[in-house]
């Protein structure tokens, strides 16, 4: 889906600046630029802009290791940062270790690119006339990311700088973080205004499957309500989605996250790579942004160490994100054999299988290694099976959805619509349904989360909006009133007069 877009491509730096400072060669004229007034006049223009917006979303890799994806995984309970020693990407090794600051290089760029994917927004919001059926849909599209986008801000720094369009160089120091009730509105209207001219899933051709639908903005709408405890609106929308008859879960966890799953009936949102390219050692983009997910051979079991099963297609890679005995007991504890399978697998599993695990003393392991994103040989290509995986992020699917509107039901005091969902997720997975009711019916939702989106980016904000993560991160190092939230980068509170989050 991504291509390199070279009239966009400038409209990017404007934001860059702000959070960089100001260099001077991002002051110099940039050759063969087109002035903001000639271009967005077409269906065209306005196709190349939006696609633009979902491009910058890929760029986990940018010149560093900068997955907002790992950014939210190394605070959970799920996983060690691991790799080859704790100078192996000390960005991961320190979020993994409650141990990091306002300089952290991941939390850095993750907020960079977050910001740069809302500046792609705004230009296509701002400037994009709404003069045909077509670019009212891309208006829409580019209104959802740009919610997207502020509600990972939101989320993970709580106030935010709330930008919706260019900011002139003499207020760059006077644009301050807004409140996350202003940000939640915005959210909100961006939401609410997308779901009035986006499509259902269904009418999208299969060239335009990554594209976000209606049922998108729905989920995402009533995820922001969900988190702002606005039970009764979160459970409206979240209906919406489910009545809609556009999704239904699949077979089992491990189709959603194999190569024919992706962009299935389960997916609401993906961000989308290919494994077409052919990068090798010498043509991999290690100073910019891939067409692959290179994360990926990131987190696979440490290939110094790992010898595949003969039946298996779990290949090594790089051995960071290596699961904690923790999750593992939690699949054995709830007899969660389908789910465990696609999601963790032990050691001795895997000498049962006929691989092997060479080492006693690997960095930060436990004996276990992670599936739910696996290097699996059969979503990679050569020439180089390490750079080539394409892979996608499933940022929203139907599963979570489902537990997101039991949540919100037994949060609005409809405990059997709770059961009801909570139980349509469990069966997919060969669990018998259950009844609980009062605190153990939370309990049993809190469970549900922590086994069915295990490894998705999900479990460390679950924690912190539940009250949970001082008890549940507090021994590995969390501490309430500081680590619920990230630090604002420090190049921004220095360059841009931002306020900083307690405790950094």
């Amino acid at each position: 889906m991504k291509k390199n877009y070279i009239k966009i491509a400038a409209f990017s730096l404007a934001l860059m600046t702000m959070t960089a400072g100001c260099n001077d060669f991002l002051e110099q004229e940039i050759p063969g630029k087109l002035p903001v007034e000639e271009f967005y006049a077409t269906d065209e223009d306005a196709l190349q802009a939006t696609t633009a917006i979902y491009d910058i979303m890929q760029a986990h890799y940018n010149t560093a290791w900068s997955s907002i994806y790992m950014v939210k995984t190394m605070p959970s309970d799920e996983s060690n940062a691991s790799g080859s020693g704790p100078g192996d990407q000390p960005a991961y090794q320190t979020l993994d270790d409650f141990n990091f600051d306002s300089e952290n290089d991941a939390v850095k760029w993750g907020w960079r690119l977050t910001y740069a994917a809302i500046y792609r927004a705004n230009k296509v919001i701002n400037n994009v006339q709404p003069e045909t059926e077509l670019r009212k849909r891309l208006i829409a599209e580019a209104k959802f990311l740009r919610a997207f986008n502020y509600f990972e801000l939101v989320s993970l720094w709580g106030d935010v700088p709330l930008v919706t369009d260019d900011i002139p160089i003499e207020q760059w120091t006077s644009t301050g973080r807004a409140s996350k009730a202003d940000v939640y509105a915005l959210i909100q209207k961006d939401l609410q205004e997308a779901i009035a001219d986006l499509p259902l899933k269904s009418v999208y051709s299969g060239a335009d499957r990554f594209r976000v639908s209606k049922g998108s903005a729905q989920a995402l709408l009533g995820k922001a309500l969900l988190y702002q405890q606005k039970w009764a609106d979160a459970v409206t929308q979240f209906e919406a989605v489910i009545t809609s008859n556009q999704y239904q879960l699949e077979e089992s966890v491990g189709k959603v996250f194999s190569k024919s799953g992706e962009f299935g009936k389960e997916s609401l949102f993906e961000i989308s790579y290919i494994e077409t390219q052919s990068y090798d050692w010498g043509n991999f983009p290690w100073g910019g942004q891939p067409e692959s997910n290179i994360h990926l051979q990131l987190m696979g079991p440490r290939s110094d160490f790992y010898v595949k099963a003969p039946s298996d297609s779990l290949i090594g890679g790089w051995g960071f994100n290596s699961p904690k005995a923790k999750l593992f007991q939690a699949f054995t504890a709830a007899g969660d054999v389908e789910r465990k399978r696609a999601t963790i697998m032990s050691e001795a599993e895997l000498k049962a299988m006929g691989g092997n695990w060479t080492t006693t003393n690997a960095y930060d392991y436990e004996g276990y290694f992670q599936r739910r994103y696996g290097t699996f040989s059969t979503q990679t290509a050569g020439p180089v099976n390490e750079l080539n995986y394409g892979t996608n992020w499933r940022m929203i699917r139907y599963a979570d959805v489902l537990l997101m509107a039991a949540e919100a039901h037994y949060r609005a005091g409809n405990e059997g619509k709770a059961q009801e969902y909570l139980n349509m997720v469990r069966e997919r997975s060969e669990l018998d349904p259950i009844t609980p009711s009062g605190s153990a019916l939370f309990d049993a939702i809190v469970r549900e989360r922590q086994l069915e989106l295990a490894f998705e980016g999900f479990r460390y904000l679950d924690l912190v909006r539940w009250g949970l993560a001082d008890q549940e991160l507090g021994p590995l190092g969390y501490v309430e009133g500081t680590h619920n939230l990230l630090p604002i980068p420090g190049e921004d509170i220095r360059t841009a007069g931002l306020s900083q989050n307690n405790g950094y």
